[in-house]
């Protein structure tokens, strides 16, 4: 697994963000879906647009704790991985079918994550945000998908209600 698949996966999770209040899905509509599985790697059939959602959505409940991961036993059937000699070095070949290999690159990745850092893969703190976030610091503390779309947001709605004058004129204290 690369680091390029480990940003494969966040970006595939990350393609449902609640924008302005609304609930968007990046791979709802045919074009953007296909413009999308060929800006990573993908061989853009309708096949691979389908299986890319259902893998989606089957992470998305794993991570979010709605579901364990046997929700994915359906998507890793017919994922294989092949060793292969290259000048003295021992490497991997990803066999699977090629409209099911962008959506096997993503369950791999998740499952390289999930075995050396279980959790570090996780939702936004933000309860009004539907994305996720790969926590690569040392103390595992990361809650932001990111600080200019939600962590500063939240921090500066709290910051307010700490500080707002209470209807009585005194001002409110932490």
């Amino acid at each position: 697994m690369t680091r390029e698949d480990e940003e494969l996966l966040l970006e595939l999770l990350n393609t449902t963000p609640v924008v302005d209040g609304e609930s968007t899905d990046e791979l709802a509509d045919r074009d953007s879906a296909l413009a999308w599985a060929a800006a990573h790697g993908g061989a853009g059939s309708s096949g691979e647009i389908a299986r890319l959602r259902r893998v989606r959505t089957a992470l998305q409940d794993v991570i979010r704790g709605a579901g364990d991961a046997q929700l994915l036993e359906e998507h890793v059937e017919r994922i294989a991985l092949r060793p292969s000699l290259h000048t003295g070095a021992l490497t991997w070949e990803l066999q699977a079918p090629a409209d099911e290999r962008l959506a096997a690159r993503v369950l791999l990745a998740w499952a390289a994550i999930h075995e050396r850092a279980p959790g570090r893969i996780r939702p936004c703190a933000n309860p009004a945000c539907c994305r996720f976030l790969h926590d690569r610091s040392n103390a595992n503390t990361a809650r932001w998908c990111s600080m200019a779309l939600c962590g500063n947001r939240f921090k500066a709605r709290r910051h307010y209600q700490r500080t707002r004058k209470p209807a009585d004129g005194s001002t409110a204290s932490s």
